[in-house]
């Protein structure tokens, strides 16, 4: 059964990276309360994947804490928490020369499933994300939209409340993203996902709310639509860019 999410604190996380001489986060704070779909945006080199990482106990915060509640007011922690959280990486975290149904039995045994729920969930996965006639087939010979489906089937396999996503429809198709756009908006009714991505109209659709970061702070943060209108802009693409600037941010060598 899924632990009932009340909501996410975010305590004053900072992240310094021992290499680095600038920090990675410097004192973010923020509050997600359940099912809510919420976006962490921001340009190349934000702090992004930084935080998420550190939300989902990846990596260690340099300072600050992250804190889940349940329903009762209790925190959550431990063998529970991981149990509540699924994540999907941008990179893909599977073996491309198993069977999408073979990553999922080696998946599920990770997290401790039994044999009957592996099967259970591997079905439905595998037939609401299109994956059905394929599941036999090695993962290695599938287009960029089936190996992104694949790698959400695996992050969901466990039945998780708690969603994160690292840019999930990235290098897919239009009919591709479409679906995993609209299978993630049917999810969101029971479970809390934390997203990411690049594509700010996709992001400006599906959010209900945003936070932006840029060189590891909080830039802004708000229920989507109250967002834009707050800054007088057309669309989230516009807020982001007077934000953030219009410089280039991919020239790190």
């Amino acid at each position: 059964m899924k632990s009932r999410l009340s909501h996410i604190i975010i305590d004053q996380v900072s992240k310094k990276y021992k290499a680095s001489n600038e920090a990675s986060l410097e004192g973010i704070s923020m509050r997600i309360d359940a099912n809510e779909k919420f976006g962490i945006l921001g340009p190349n080199g934000a702090g992004k994947t930084t935080l998420i990482s550190i939300m989902c106990g990846l990596l260690d915060a340099t300072a600050g804490s992250v804190s889940y509640y349940n329903q009762d007011q209790e925190e959550i922690s431990g063998t529970e928490l991981k149990t509540a959280i699924g994540f999907v990486p941008q990179d893909y975290a599977f073996y491309h020369e198993l069977t999408p149904l073979q990553n999922l039995d080696y998946f599920g045994a990770m997290y401790n499933l039994s044999r009957d729920m592996i099967v259970q969930r591997s079905d439905k996965l595998l037939a609401v994300l299109g994956l059905s006639d394929v599941a036999k087939k090695k993962v290695g010979a599938f287009s960029g939209g089936m190996k992104r489906r694949v790698n959400l089937a695996i992050g969901l396999l466990h039945d998780p409340s708690i969603l994160f996503l690292d840019e999930p429809t990235v290098g897919v198709d239009v009919q591709s993203k479409f679906a995993i756009m609209q299978f993630l908006e049917g999810l969101s009714a029971s479970t809390t996902i934390i997203y990411t991505s690049h594509h700010l109209a996709e992001a400006e659709n599906f959010c209900d709310s945003i936070a932006l970061l840029d060189h590891g702070k909080l830039l802004a943060m708000d229920r989507t639509k109250s967002l834009i209108a707050q800054h007088g802009s057309a669309d989230l693409e516009t807020l982001f860019i007077n934000l953030t600037g219009e410089g280039y941010r991919d020239q790190h060598v």
